[in-house]
C-alpha cells in the first residue's frame, strides 16, 4: 500500500499517516458559516481537501474513508444577517448551504459522506461542556459557560504560541465575568430576538469553537486522523478546539492537522476594500470555468500562499484545452505512479501537475488529472466556447486599436506583427465598414498575446 506523509502543523514535520483505525481513514474539515457567498480563500481548502479524500480513497477504498465537512448554521453573523434583511434564519442558511454545494461542485468538489449542520448538534455540545465543568476546565458566570485556558497545560501546543504572549500581543475582549482574558465562551445566553436552546445553565447557544469539537467527536469518537482548515483557523478556532477536546476525553482529538495557505490576488491580500474580492460565483458569472478556476487553484503547494492572477487564469486554460483535446475519446486508463507518488508526499499537486506535462499516454493523462478533480466527466462543457473575461477583451481591443494606429502611420511592420500575433494567438480579426470585428478560436492562447503591440 502507497504510504502517505502529510505535514502536521502541530509536531511541524511530515509524518506518515497511520491510521487510528488500521486500514480505515477519517478526516474532518471545518466548513463555512452560512450567511454568504464562499470566497476564493474559502474554495482553495475545498480543493485541497478534495484531493487528498480523493487520494485516501484511491489507497485506502472508498468504503474505508469517511470525510466529514460541517455547517456552521448558528452564529452571530448569521443573526445579523436576519435583523438586516428582515428573513428568517433558516430560509437564509438553507439558502447559502444551497449556494455554497452548488458553486462547490461547479469546481468539481466531491460532496463530503457526511456534512453535520450545528444546529443539529447541540445536544453534543451540551454533553461536552458538562463533561469540561465536571472536570474543572470550564466555569459558570453569568449565565455564560466559559473554557478555562490556565486549566490545560498544553494550550497553545497547536499554534505554538505561549498564553503570556497571545495575552499581551491579541486583542482579547474581557468581559467582567471572565476569571482570565484568555479564557473563552462555550455557551452564552440568547434574548427572545436570538435564537436559543435549553441548557442546564438557561437558554442559549453555544459559542463557536465547541461546535466542531461536539460534531467530530459524534462521528468518529475521542480521535480521528486527520483535521484541516485554512491556516486563518489555526489560532484561535482550532487551538480552542484542540483544547477543548484534549480536556473533555483525555485524548488528542487529530493524529494529523493541517492548513492550507492563504489566497492573494494580483499580488495583494484579497480584500473588498481594494476592490480584489472574488466569490465563486463571481467567478463563475465572469465566465471563469470551474474546471480552469480548481486548476489554478492547485497550481500552488497547498500550505505556500497562492497568487490569482490574470495570466495564471489563462495559462490553466490553455493547459487545459490542449488535455481535453489529447484525451478526448480515451479511456480512462491507470494513473501514473508518479502523480501518486507527489500526492502522498505532502499532497504535492504541483507536481503532480506536473507529472502529467509529460505523460505521453492519453488514457493516463485523462486518469492522473481525474485524480485530481480534472477531466472528469461533465467537466469539460466549456472547452468549445474560449473563456474571454473583461482583461482579455480589453487586451485585445486595444491592440486592435494599436494595429490601426500603425497602418495610419504607414508602419505596416508593426501592424503586420499584431496581425500574426493575432494569428498565432487565435485571434480572427475581419475588418468591416463599422469597424473591426473580433472572435476566437477554440484553439485561443491567450499567453502569445503577451509583447504584442
Amino acid at each position: 500500500m502507497t504510504e502517505i506523509h502529510l505535514y502536521d502543523t502541530k509536531s511541524k514535520r511530515k509524518q506518515r499517516l497511520d491510521p487510528v483505525t488500521p486500514g480505515r481513514v477519517n478526516m474532518y474539515v471545518c466548513g463555512p458559516t452560512v450567511y454568504d457567498r464562499a470566497h476564493l480563500g474559502n474554495a482553495r481548502a475545498v480543493v485541497s481537501f478534495d484531493v487528498l479524500y480523493r487520494l485516501l480513497r484511491h489507497v485506502y477504498g472508498a468504503d474505508a474513508v469517511t470525510y466529514v465537512r460541517n455547517f456552521t448554521d448558528v452564529d452571530d453573523k448569521i443573526n445579523a444577517r436576519a435583523a438586516e434583511s428582515g428573513r428568517p434564519i433558516r430560509d437564509i442558511t438553507e439558502e447559502t448551504i444551497g449556494w455554497y454545494l452548488s458553486d462547490m461542485a461547479a469546481l468539481g468538489a466531491l460532496e463530503p459522506d457526511r456534512m453535520p449542520r450545528a444546529t443539529e448538534s447541540i445536544g453534543e455540545m451540551i454533553a461536552m461542556i458538562e463533561e469540561l465543568i465536571a472536570k474543572g476546565h470550564a466555569y459558570v458566570a453569568e449565565g455564560h459557560v466559559l473554557f478555562s485556558v490556565s486549566s490545560d497545560p498544553d494550550y497553545g501546543s497547536l499554534s505554538h504560541r505561549e498564553v503570556k504572549d497571545m495575552i499581551a500581543g491579541a486583542r482579547v475582549e474581557v468581559a467582567p465575568y471572565k476569571r482570565d482574558a484568555m479564557d473563552f465562551v462555550l455557551w452564552k445566553p440568547s434574548d427572545a430576538d436570538t435564537p436559543g436552546w435549553d441548557s442546564p445553565w438557561g437558554r442559549g447557544r453555544p459559542g463557536w469553537h465547541i461546535e466542531c469539537s461536539a460534531m467530530s467527536k459524534a462521528a468518529f469518537g475521542d480521535r480521528f486522523d486527520i483535521h484541516g482548515g485554512g491556516n486563518d483557523l489555526m489560532f484561535p478556532h482550532h487551538e480552542n478546539e484542540a483544547a477543548q477536546s484534549r480536556c473533555a476525553n483525555g485524548a488528542e482529538m487529530a493524529s494529523i492537522w493541517m492548513h492550507n495557505g492563504m489566497l492573494q490576488v494580483e499580488g495583494a491580500k484579497m480584500s473588498k476594500s481594494l476592490g480584489n474580492f472574488f466569490t465563486v460565483r463571481d467567478l463563475l458569472d465572469r465566465g471563469v470555468p470551474g474546471e480552469v478556476a480548481r486548476m489554478v487553484l492547485l497550481g500552488t503547494h497547498y500550505r505556500a500562499p497562492l497568487d490569482w492572477t490574470e495570466r495564471s487564469v489563462e495559462e490553466a486554460e490553455t493547459v487545459l484545452r490542449k488535455w481535453h483535446t489529447r484525451t478526448d475519446g480515451a479511456p480512462v486508463g491507470e494513473v501514473p505512479e508518479g502523480v501518486i507518488a507527489a500526492l502522498a508526499d505532502d499532497l504535492n499537486t504541483a507536481g503532480a501537475i506536473a507529472v502529467l506535462h509529460g505523460e505521453s499516454d492519453p488514457a493516463r493523462l485523462k486518469a492522473g488529472a481525474q485524480m485530481l478533480g480534472l477531466l472528469d466527466e461533465g467537466m469539460g462543457g466549456w472547452v468549445g466556447q474560449p473563456v474571454v473575461s473583461e482583461e482579455i477583451a480589453d487586451r485585445i481591443e486595444a491592440l486592435i486599436a494599436a494595429r490601426a494606429e500603425a497602418r495610419a502611420a504607414k508602419d505596416f511592420v508593426r501592424a503586420d506583427a499584431i496581425r500574426d500575433g493575432f494569428a498565432a494567438a487565435g485571434v480572427v480579426v475581419k475588418d468591416t465598414g463599422g469597424g473591426a470585428e473580433w472572435e476566437l478560436t477554440p484553439e485561443f492562447d491567450a499567453v502569445k498575446l503577451e509583447g504584442l503591440g
